[in-house]
């Protein structure tokens, strides 16, 4: 038995502690100031004029179809290669998504596929950044542009992709709107946490989308609470039948000390990322993740190796073998019509044939801020034994 390496720890310090025991200590937990402050951060790391902080990234995305009135009717777009909180937003919203598979060859949504799939009713588009890889997102404005269909709404679920790059810029501007995740097991976390970035506040009309967003993410309720426990505030409207998906100060906090880290974060998971590749890079079985080009670079979020010649079973083995060592890796990810609801809503795999071969034979190797890099060289050292010993 070697070193016990866990997948994905948060990276959780004395700061961030200290700033929610203030926010414990400050009387006021729900959203505040902090929410305030954290967004105000968001905005400028993304380049982008609004931000909405939220409960979660699933949460922020259905928030989006909830107040453009995206309902049973409507066509949405998205990729089957994605975890299932993109697809689920729809189905709440009594939509079947319709879903155009990856290219060949990539984790990500084949952009010439979409244009094909695009109806009269397609209201929305949902692409996804998986792993942290941003979209060809001009590409994909091009097609709507081409197709005279710019009232499509487009998404980023940019859940793997907060810090991630884009033709030279942060992701967070790009489409009309970009969703992001801070949950536990990403790359800046708030615990539990999402947020909505965009830039045009009268977006399809809209008088004033931020208010509505944030109404709309508090029950629909004109006033929030920090507002309404002002001595003789008490007096309240409900504008519309809202979620309850705010972020709380609690969360913020931790999030406003990770953004002040971030930047050496995320150069520790790339220093990660150059392990790995420098030492499979040679191997004629490894297909490893293109981490930098000319179009854009990644967040450093997950490690997605491909393993050539590898079935399901082949790459299920080195999973074990590699756990029964105590280093946890994983798999990003199961691709929706392989599972129990989406196969009830009448997918089958076999349609979309570039999802199945990503998924069969991908290993998704750990990324994260407190790996040492002496125990990624040692992960990688044991995973390519693991493997060559499972051919």
């Amino acid at each position: 038995m070697g070193k016990k390496i866990t997948f994905s720890p948060p990276d959780i310090t004395k700061e961030e502690i200290n700033e929610v025991v203030k926010v414990l200590e400050s009387g006021w937990i729900t959203s505040g100031p902090k929410v305030a402050q954290f967004e105000e951060e968001m905005k400028k790391y993304c380049n982008a004029n609004y931000a909405v902080a939220l409960g979660s990234a699933t949460a922020g995305m259905e928030l989006i179809l909830k107040v453009f009135d995206i309902k049973e009717g409507d066509e949405v777009i998205t990729t089957p290669y994605t975890y299932t909180a993109t697809a689920n937003i729809i189905v709440h919203r009594g939509i079947k998504p319709t879903f155009v598979d990856v290219e060949k060859d990539s984790f990500i949504i084949d952009i010439e596929k979409i244009e094909k799939a695009i109806t009269p009713k397609t209201k929305a588009i949902i692409t996804v950044d998986i792993a942290g890889v941003p979209v060809d997102y001009d590409k994909v404005k091009a097609i709507l542009k081409k197709l005279g269909r710019e009232d499509i709404i487009l998404i980023a679920d940019s859940a793997h992709s907060y810090g991630a790059s884009y033709k030279g810029q942060k992701v967070g501007a790009q489409y009309d709107f970009h969703v992001f995740s801070f949950h536990a097991v990403k790359n800046l976390t708030t615990a539990e946490g999402g947020g909505i970035t965009y830039n045009d506040n009268n977006f399809h009309g809209k008088e004033d989308l931020l208010r509505e967003l944030k109404i709309t993410s508090l029950q629909g309720q004109s006033k929030d609470a920090f507002s309404k426990m002002k001595a003789g505030a008490w007096q309240y409207d409900i504008l519309t039948d809202g979620f309850k998906c705010n972020m709380t100060d609690l969360q913020a906090a931790i999030g406003v000390v990770q953004m002040k880290r971030y930047e050496g974060m995320l150069e520790h998971r790339r220093k990660i990322f150059e392990v790995y590749t420098n030492a499979l890079k040679e191997k004629e079985w490894a297909i490893v993740p293109v981490a930098k080009n000319e179009m854009m670079e990644t967040s450093y979020h997950l490690y997605t190796l491909r393993i050539k010649g590898f079935e399901e079973e082949n790459r299920n083995a080195v999973i074990q073998t590699l756990a029964e060592k105590d280093i946890a890796t994983n798999v990003h990810f199961i691709p929706l019509p392989m599972f129990t609801l989406y196969k009830n809503l009448g997918y089958k795999i076999e349609d979309y044939p570039n999802a199945y071969n990503q998924y069969k034979n991908e290993i998704t190797l750990p990324v994260y801020s407190t790996l040492s890099l002496e125990d990624a060289d040692y992960l990688v050292k044991e995973l390519i034994k693991a493997v060559e010993s499972n051919m």
